[in-house]
């Protein structure tokens, strides 16, 4: 397996996890917060997607899906690439019901840039400094893990959400 193998399969993972947390929700569940101040499934969905699109992006050096593709217009929302629910309040949080299939749609479209760029990844890519503002600067390879990562932690923080919903331990094999 090489590195681009071992990328893929791990966005892949993170996808198929978003599949099994939001089969069969109703928006309503969707929307289900457990405190005000509490993430919803769909907020999370959309969050840990926005900055996979956001960073994945930046890498490629290229538009967000959100703005060129116009994702930001299907959700009803302005086309602003800055907005990835970062620093979002409960009102924010709230305000983000899209339904299931809208959600994975815009997953999907993501998760196929990043493989388009992936298809590119060579070490020296992996090496490229993309952020000076942290010491020591940060790589490609630092900030895919790092997407990784985030989108990993949020789909479990869905998937808790659904067995609160569930009234049931939600497992993943």
């Amino acid at each position: 397996m090489d590195t681009a193998d071992m990328l893929r399969d791990s966005f892949e993972r993170v996808r198929e996890q978003l599949l099994h947390v939001l089969d069969g929700l109703p928006a309503d569940q969707l929307a289900y917060r457990r405190h005000e101040n509490a993430n919803s499934i769909a907020w999370l969905t959309w969050h840990l997607t926005r900055v996979h699109d956001d960073h994945m992006s930046e890498i490629a050096g290229r538009d967000q899906a959100w703005v060129s593709d116009g994702w930001a217009e299907k959700f009803g929302m302005a086309p602003d690439p800055r907005n990835q629910g970062t620093g979002h309040g409960p009102a924010e949080v709230a305000g983000i019901r899209p339904d299931g299939a809208l959600l994975m749609a815009y997953q999907d479209a993501v998760l196929a840039r990043t493989n388009e760029y992936l298809e590119t990844l060579s070490t020296e890519e992996l090496d490229r400094i993309i952020d000076r503002r942290w010491d020591p600067p940060v790589t490609v390879g630092v900030r895919i893990v790092s997407v990784i990562n985030d989108n990993t932690e949020h789909a479990g923080q869905a998937a808790y959400v659904r067995g609160l919903i569930e009234k049931r331990r939600w497992y993943f094999v």
